[in-house]
């Protein structure tokens, strides 16, 4: 079976793991080339966009892809709108992981905004030590409030405007906890801006804002349309599976 994985997360690396050297599949993941560094993936890799939902559902037919997992990032909702509308045109059989968001807890001190140009206006005009955890790409936002000073933390170098008084860090998770309270005391943070994420891998920089008692933007995921959900890379394989009995039966039903 020719498969297409949307790619650019945890789960699609964990996936694209999980079936390198299956006969069964013949794999193509795809990275939308946000991160020009990526880290090797095990099984054939292509970079960029396809064009929308036209171009999608064009490379899909031109490939002979029999069924499409969508395991990218909870933000990247465009490329999954134009994932169910590719595959309902061509009746292909999608599943996407969604993965579960981080609930607010017990000592957690969360105010849920709609965007990072929201974040930036919540931290008010009284000059404040500012943790960025969102990425490069939304960064410029925070020109909008330069009395702050901003410690940011990011894979690669933006290419975007940047307030005049910040601090960049190049790293890439999964982090752990010990350390993240060490980087928020050592910068004296009074608040950080994240995204919700979800997942483990940077779950610890919450951890840590509960422990110092340091309050969190978080700002809240966008509406992201899907096929047949599941939650992890190992329900992907076994869909796929399904997928495959599915053709071994006359007339069974295909579709997101």
């Amino acid at each position: 079976m020719r498969i297409l994985i949307l790619g650019g997360s945890t789960e699609s690396s964990e996936l694209s793991r999980l079936i390198v050297g299956d006969k069964r599949f013949d794999t193509t993941l795809s990275l939308a080339g946000r991160t020009l560094k990526p880290r090797p993936q095990p099984v054939r890799t292509r970079t960029g966009g396809f064009g929308g939902a036209d171009g999608l559902a064009a490379w899909l037919a031109q490939e002979s892809i029999e069924a499409v997992v969508d395991a990218t990032h909870p933000y990247a909702d465009r490329i999954s709108a134009n994932a169910v509308n590719a595959c309902t045109r061509l009746a292909l059989p999608l599943a996407t992981i969604l993965r579960p968001a981080w609930q607010a807890v017990t000592g957690d001190n969360w105010l849920t905004v709609a965007s990072a140009q929201a974040a930036a206006d919540a931290l008010g005009s009284k000059p404040r030590r500012v943790f960025l955890s969102l990425g490069r790409l939304e960064l410029d936002a925070f020109a909008t409030a330069p009395q702050h000073h901003y410690v940011a933390r990011s894979i690669e170098p933006p290419d975007v405007a940047l307030p005049p008084d910040i601090d960049l860090i190049f790293d890439r998770g999964p982090f752990d906890e010990q350390a993240e309270t060490a980087l928020l005391t050592r910068e004296k943070i009074d608040v950080i801006v994240s995204k919700n994420s979800g997942g483990a891998a940077t779950y610890p920089k919450i951890t840590a804002t509960r422990k110092l008692g340091i309050p969190v933007v978080m700002i809240a995921r966008p509406v992201k349309v899907h096929g047949h959900a599941v939650e992890l890379p190992a329900d992907a394989v076994r869909w796929l599976e399904q997928q495959l009995a599915h053709r071994a039966i006359p007339g069974s039903a295909r579709g997101v």
